[in-house]
């Protein structure tokens, strides 16, 4: 069985966990498909916007516990070293996706656990089915949490929230990760597919270089002076005024219609 999925419609790419079976835990298979899947949606220049979905009735539960029972027999050095091999393999899709030039959106539903929220956290926009819950769940088997988690987590929620959810590592339900902001939207579970879709055809219309530069520059935003910010800012806004979509967006105001935007040059 194939770990991730990878679909391209409409300029939509779907990265889709699949191991319903184990409830899309990460696993070495998993690892290595997340980190193919992510780098093909950002490199394909077909591809104007990413959603990251697991199938089955759960997005992910974590890392798979089993594997890492399976490492116990090994000395603690070479442990430690394995385990550090895998993480650095983990992060290069995380990363993949915070920097890739495109809007990802992460739809979820039933367990975002572990690895999952950390999976979550990375997209740009997420949408939770109401029957999702959440918990970092990392302190609970002695473990530190991974994939950017503790990079995402006070970005979204603040230090104080996001000290409480890494260190207690309580379950909390939709409602509360929408109020926490962990989530954009709270959706009927029936729902969730069509919602998610609707929302990536917008992205996948937009004007692509624009919003890739205005990802950028918010991610940037909270490591940076603000004189950085500002001159970032002035470099993509006359980048953006070079674009073609640029025109295309005049011309749509002007002509009261919408902009039929094409993408990159």
């Amino acid at each position: 069985m194939t770990a991730v999925l990878y679909e391209v419609r409409d300029a939509v790419a779907t990265l889709t966990l699949n191991r319903p079976q184990a409830l899309n835990a990460l696993d070495l298979a998993m690892i290595d498909g997340l980190a193919e899947a992510s780098a093909r949606a950002a490199f394909d220049r077909e591809v104007r916007a990413v959603v990251l979905c697991g199938s089955g009735e759960h997005f992910m539960a974590g890392g798979d516990l089993k594997w890492f029972r399976e490492q116990l027999a090994l000395p603690p050095a070479e442990r430690q070293a394995r385990f550090s091999r895998l993480i650095g393999a983990v992060h290069a899709s995380i990363e993949q996706l915070k920097t890739m030039e495109k809007p990802v959106v992460a739809s979820v539903q039933g367990a975002v656990a572990g690895f999952g929220l950390s999976l979550m956290m990375a997209a740009d926009l997420a949408l939770a089915a109401d029957d999702a819950y959440f918990t970092l769940a990392y302190c609970r088997i002695g473990l530190s949490p991974d994939g950017g988690a503790t990079w995402s987590l006070p970005r979204l929620v603040g230090l104080r929230r996001a000290m409480e959810i890494a260190l207690l590592g309580d379950r909390f339900d939709a409602k509360r990760a929408g109020e926490l902001g962990l989530v954009n939207r709270v959706v009927p579970r029936a729902q969730l597919a069509d919602e998610t879709a609707a929302l990536a055809a917008r992205l996948a219309v937009g004007p692509t270089a624009a919003l890739a530069r205005t990802k950028a520059l918010l991610n940037a935003s909270f490591t940076q002076p603000l004189s950085a910010q500002l001159v970032g800012e002035q470099h993509a806004f006359a980048a953006c005024g070079a674009e073609p979509d640029f025109a295309e967006g005049l011309a749509g105001f002007f002509e009261k219609r919408p902009a039929n935007f094409s993408g990159r040059e």
